[in-house]
């Protein structure tokens, strides 16, 4: 089990929001936004941050950091590590399971990650098999595009999509983030697209819809 810093509800917790953090970060990167996404006092969810495995990175010229998979090249969709997606997709279950145990059902569970974590959080919610309440992926694109139509799981096929990127981000293009999107509508999911003026990171507008977005899932 990855290890995970996390924040209680005021509450007993009957939500979670597992958020994935990008290449190089760990679990802290998140934690001060939560108490910007106007959530109210009574929100009731669990925000858990998990600790990316370290592992060598190829394009950091092999430098060990936290990572959910390796990246081989410039261009982050080529020569993707199948082998990694699949390892992180599988710790994510395993977060999810653990939500479950605590009293938590999947249709309560927003899956998010930024960047590389919002890479895993797209690959794996749309594959898990019960119905999440939904996916947030944030600077980020759809990995292995190729086997979702095989792999995909009924159960997500209506869960709520939000896809945020910069149109100035040099990091993860947003040319890479628009394509996604395409893929996914025309594979008939609901994708809730925001683009803003900003790089690699996030800004106060997303933010707010991100806390707009959530509100709705968690009050379902």
């Amino acid at each position: 089990m990855l290890d995970c810093i996390e924040i209680e509800p005021k509450s007993d917790a009957t939500a979670s929001v597992i958020w994935l953090h990008g290449l190089g970060a760990d679990g802290n990167d998140f934690v001060p936004i939560v108490d910007e996404l106007g959530l109210g006092a009574d929100h009731g969810a669990r925000f858990v941050f998990p600790n990316a495995p370290v592992r060598p990175v190829t394009i950091n010229n092999g430098m060990s950091m936290r990572a959910w998979y390796d990246i081989a090249g410039v261009s982050i969709a080529d020569k993707q590590d199948v082998d990694g997606i699949h390892a992180s997709a599988a710790e994510i279950e395993a977060l999810i399971a653990r939500e479950n145990g605590r009293g938590v059902p999947t249709e309560r569970i927003v899956l998010a990650g930024f960047s590389q974590g919002g890479a895993i959080a797209l690959h794996a919610g749309l594959r898990h098999t019960e119905s999440l309440a939904g996916i947030m992926a944030l600077s980020c694109y759809l990995p292995l595009h190729e086997s979702l139509d095989s792999e995909a799981a009924p159960g997500n096929a209506a869960t709520s999509i939000f896809m945020a990127h910069g149109s100035e981000d040099p990091m993860v293009p947003v040319s890479l983030g628009r394509s996604s999107r395409d893929m996914l509508q025309q594979a008939g999911y609901a994708v809730d697209w925001h683009e803003y003026p900003m790089q690699h990171q996030v800004c106060m507008p997303q933010i707010q819809d991100i806390g707009g977005w959530l509100a709705t899932r968690l009050n379902n």
